[in-house]
Formats: structure tokens, sequence, C-alpha cells
């Protein structure tokens, strides 16, 4: 779970990267629109799987949900199929 972890947290950091770009070509407006606040919910997701003890039975819903998040990044060459929900 740690390299999907690590994976989900890259790919919101490209994403991040990727919407500065689009704010300086367009703008700060251009990003109203944008999917820019799911990237911090992403990544509160899993500081809350990372923080959750492994006892906790919200844990595997958790874990599911980051793999199905993941699953959209699936064309990513690190991604990974033991990931796919």
């Amino acid at each position: 779970m740690n390299e999907l972890l690590a994976f989900i947290r890259a790919r919101c950091t490209d994403d991040n990267h990727a919407y500065v770009d689009v704010a300086e070509l367009f703008g700060g407006r251009a990003l109203l629109d944008s999917h820019l606040p799911m990237l911090d919910l992403v990544d509160m997701l899993a500081a809350d799987y990372e923080a959750m003890p492994p006892s906790d039975p919200r844990r595997p819903g958790l874990a599911y949900a980051l793999r199905s998040l993941a699953q959209s990044h699936s064309h990513h060459p690190e991604y990974q199929e033991e990931w796919r929900p």
C-alpha cells in the first residue's frame, strides 16, 4: 500500500504542476472550474489512511477508494495492475 500512496501523491504533485502552468499561461481564472481542490482531498485521504490503525474497520473501504482514485492514472507507466480495485 505504501507504493500506491507514493504513486497517488506523485500524480497529485504532477497535476499541481500542470495547474501552475495553466495559471501562468491563462491566468488564475482558468483554474476556477478545475479539479485542483480535489487534489487536496485525495492527499487528505492518503494521509488519513496512513494515520489509521490497521484495526480500524474503515481501513479496507478507504484502501478501495484510494485504489479507485489511482485507477484514473492507469495509463501512467508506474501504475501497477494489482492496484486495480
